[in-house]
Parts: structure tokens; C-alpha cells; sequence
């Protein structure tokens, strides 16, 4: 089960913690959820804009996860949360404590790293393969090799931040995936996604994909057959990266 409850009141003694930013209810931790509660993690999560940024626990949390939004990183005018939000991520990249950034979570970590985030001109929606680096193919997403396609929904592109390692690409958008050493993954692509409820997305970008001309009953047509591989996909990337991860965060508390 998920906990909403501060972690002072979990049993944070023989448990690790992930604190988790949402900032649409649909966009949620998906299938890291269970993989996350499999490995003795008390989850909490946060829903960004609406309630207060706990700098406390984002600072301590075993992990920090970072979901995606219909908004741009760049968005801070228009959403002045995103400012509070961008220099936690910063503080956390500093710290070099473990970091998950899924789609506009990866954008804010490449803004708050120093890189430039823009719209692209096109929407990147649908399932797509990404092509990985030589970097990639030896890292956490070398299960990805295979060519499964991945379900892709942003908009927007980021530069690869300076001392970060490029892991992935697309012919759509270069900067798919990125890692800062061993505690900080990037993601544009949403491997978290549980398929079973891809629904809620077609209703909740239901504006988006009317405007970039996308027919909701194609990704839902092309669903059921991908959602056990890459289920599986996910499974096998968040693993060997909670691994490295965890392993990273040791070696600095020792």
C-alpha cells in the first residue's frame, strides 16, 4: 500500500522511504509502485501544486521520484510552484542522493542542472522504440536494447545537462534518457506507465491529442499487446537502477 502520512510517523527504522511528486493524478508511479513496496520501501505520495513542498523530506527520503504533466518545465510563470519544485531537484542533484525523473520530472532535473528546456514544435506521442547509446546499452536501460516499443507523451526537448551521460534517443527528440553517475536517471519516456489504465490518459490529454491530431482509438488498439513486455521492461530497468542506486547511497553513508 501507498502511505500519505508524514515519515516520521512510518516505521522508517527497517524502512527505506520514496517520496514521490504528482502533479496529475492520473500520472502516477504505475508499475514502480509495486517494485518500490516489493523492496521495503514506505511510499508517500505528493501531490506537487497542491500541497506544500516538505523540504525535510525530500532532502532525507531514501528516493525521490519525480512524475510527468501537461506543463513545461519553462512553465514557472504561468505555475510558480515549478520554481520551489525545480531548486528541490537541484539541492537533491547536489546532494547526490537517488533521483527519478519521468518526463517533465527529467526536464526539470536537466533545467535545474543548468540545460535548456523548449518545445519541440511537435508532439511525441504513441509507442516507439528508443535507440540506445553505447553508454545506454551498459546501463539500467539495456533491456530496452530489444526494441520494445515505449509509450512517448511530451512535447518539450532538453539539453543534455553538463556532466550528464546521454543514455537514449529517438528520431523525434535526441535527449531521451540520461544519468548523473550511478543516483540520477532522466527519463522522457514513461516506463512507469501501467497500460491497464491507459484510459485515464486518453480522457485526462484528451484536448492534446485533438489538437495534435491523434486518434485515441490507435493507442488504445495497440495497448493490450504491450502492456505485459513492458510491464516486464519496466521491471527489469528500475531494478538493475534501484541497485545501482541504492548501492550508491551506502557508499556515501559509509
Amino acid at each position: 500500500m501507498s502511505y500519505n502520512a508524514d515519515f516520521p510517523l512510518l516505521p522508517t527504522s527497517i524502512m527505506k522511504t520514496a517520496l514521490a511528486l504528482r502533479h496529475v493524478p492520473f500520472e502516477h508511479l504505475g508499475v514502480l509502485e509495486p517494485l518500490l513496496l516489493g523492496r521495503g520501501y514506505a511510499v508517500r505520495m505528493l501531490d506537487a501544486g497542491v500541497q506544500p513542498l516538505p523540504a525535510e523530506a525530500l532532502a532525507t527520503a531514501d528516493l525521490v521520484v519525480v512524475l510527468g504533466a501537461p506543463i513545461g518545465a519553462f512553465d514557472d510563470d504561468r505555475y510558480p510552484f515549478l520554481r520551489a519544485e525545480t531548486e528541490a531537484i537541484a539541492q537533491r542533484l547536489a546532494a547526490r542522493k537517488p533521483l527519478l525523473g519521468i518526463c517533465l520530472g527529467a526536464q526539470l532535473m536537466a533545467r535545474a542542472l543548468g540545460a535548456a528546456v523548449a518545445p519541440m514544435g511537435v508532439k511525441e506521442i504513441g509507442f516507439a522504440p528508443v535507440t540506445l547509446t553505447a553508454e545506454g546499452a551498459a546501463s539500467p536501460l539495456a533491456p530496452l536494447a530489444d526494441g520494445t516499443p515505449v509509450l512517448h507523451w511530451h512535447g518539450d526537448r532538453f539539453d543534455l545537462p553538463a556532466g550528464a551521460t546521454r543514455l537514449a534517443s529517438t528520431p523525434v527528440c535526441a535527449e531521451q534518457a540520461f544519468a548523473v553517475g550511478d543516483y540520477a536517471l532522466g527519463l522522457q519516456c514513461h516506463l512507469e506507465a501501467d497500460l491497464r489504465e491507459l484510459e485515464a490518459w486518453l480522457i485526462g490529454h484528451a484536448a492534446e491529442l485533438a489538437a495534435a491530431g491523434i486518434d485515441p482509438r490507435t493507442l488504445r488498439a495497440q495497448a493490450p499487446a504491450l502492456a505485459a513486455p513492458l510491464a516486464q521492461r519496466a521491471h527489469d530497468v528500475f531494478t538493475v537502477w534501484l541497485d545501482r542506486a541504492e548501492a550508491h547511497a551506502a557508499r556515501s553513508a559509509a
